[in-house]
């Protein structure tokens, strides 16, 4: 019985032994386990830390540099070059538009009234001076060629009468108060008579033409030759007494009318040349500037006449141009055209930084500089750099073969 006994208690201590054991290592596994976890967590932070540091420092000297293999620096056939100092004249782009003059600008009235009774004004016609407009029909003018006449007929009566008086008057026959009285008739009558004379030549008539038949509709003719811009009126119209009827423009006399910034003013003198460019003719145009304006408008700018060196009755007022102004030459720091690229707002050079070896052959890299740029004159640009550049290290040619490869590249490590 006491055997039996203890061999219960032997295989009981056994078993709680056994089930102690696997709990605690059960738990220093899941202990372990934890601590893995939050070590892995640590580590992997720390790497991907690292990592966005020196993606953002990648990033960052990519933005400023370009690196081509042997086989695209030769397909760009870069060309390295130095800036080169060399004599600019100074050009003012501007812009405006062709002008007339007032003294070619012609409004034809008349300074009487009347029925228009026939017209050959179209807009756009050229006309000659002393071609007819126009005729007008008034009774007023058949009443004034009437008063000339009549006055004409009574001057050669008192001029024989009064050199009769005045023969009386010497031989003391008559008074001497009647021959008085007959000059100042006569003296009257020319006054009168010299008066209607002028009024005829408002009509554009001669006393010759009077003299051979009254007329009942008066010719109104151009005062100058021009186009027609504007017409106002049409056969049987009723015009008024120095109403506008029509409008002339020589365009024989056009002029540039150009728009300066104040900025410019100091750079301007009458005499310059301007080469202007319509919008609709392929060759451009000389001009000399003519007068340069001195009221400053609410734009910060000034008017600038110049006469053309060439005119034709062709030019139309009011067309649009473009014109670069020229000024005195300064040498400045130059590079070809070719050097300078375009991104967005900015513009900017390359600059060779040598070579080296790399699995796979020969690399070159180059670094962007951002420069400011000044007068353009043959297909040089004057430059403004940051910094000192070696000799023989800017690229004059391939520019923008570079900065295709630099694009690509910033887009290529953004995805």
């Amino acid at each position: 019985m006491k055997s039996y006994r203890f061999l219960l208690l032997l295989t009981l201590g056994l078993y709680l032994g056994s089930c102690q054991k696997k709990t605690s290592e059960t738990e220093h596994a899941g202990h372990s386990h934890e601590h893995g976890e939050a070590g892995h967590d640590d580590h992997e932070g720390h790497d991907h830390g690292d990592h966005d540091h020196h993606h953002d420092e990648e990033e960052g000297h990519e933005a400023e540099e370009a690196e081509l293999t042997e086989t695209q620096y030769k397909a760009a056939q870069i060309t390295l070059g130095s800036v080169q100092q060399k004599a600019i004249a100074g050009t003012i782009q501007v812009t405006g538009v062709l002008s007339m003059p007032p003294q070619q600008q012609i409004s034809i009235s008349f300074p009487y009234g009347g029925i228009v009774r026939s017209t050959t004004l179209l807009p756009g016609k050229w006309v000659n001076k002393g071609e007819v407009l126009l005729t007008l029909e008034n009774p007023e003018f058949i009443t004034l060629q009437q008063e000339y006449l009549e006055a004409q007929s009574q001057l050669a009566y008192t001029e024989k009468e009064n050199q009769r008086q005045s023969e009386l008057s010497r031989e003391n026959v008559s008074a001497a108060k009647t021959f008085q009285r007959s000059s100042a008739e006569l003296q009257g009558l020319q006054a009168r008579l010299q008066g209607l004379r002028q009024k005829l030549s408002l009509l554009q008539l001669t006393p010759a033409a009077v003299s051979k038949g009254i007329q009942n509709r008066i010719a109104v003719r151009a005062s100058s030759s021009g186009y027609v811009t504007h017409v106002n009126v049409n056969t049987g119209k009723a015009v008024q007494a120095n109403e506008m009827l029509a409008e002339l423009a020589d365009t024989r006399f056009v002029q540039a009318e150009l728009t300066v910034f104040e900025k410019d003013l100091s750079k301007l003198r009458t005499g310059q040349k301007v080469q202007l460019q319509l919008g609709h003719e392929t060759s451009p145009r000389t001009a000399t500037v003519l007068l340069i304006g001195r009221e400053i408008t609410p734009e910060r700018a000034v008017k600038v006449l110049c006469k053309l060196d060439q005119t034709s009755r062709e030019l139309v007022p009011g067309t649009y141009l473009t014109a670069q102004i020229s000024g005195g030459s300064t040498e400045v720091a130059t590079l070809p055209e070719s050097a300078v690229v375009r991104s967005g707002d900015k513009q900017y050079i390359f600059v060779s930084e040598g070579t080296h070896k790399e699995e796979g052959g020969t690399h070159y890299p180059f670094k962007r500089l951002e420069i400011q740029t000044g007068l353009t004159q043959n297909g040089f640009v004057e430059v403004k750099l940051p910094e000192a550049v070696k000799p023989n290290t800017i690229v004059v040619k391939g520019a923008y073969d570079l900065l295709s490869v630099m694009n690509n590249s910033e887009h290529g490590h953004s995805h």
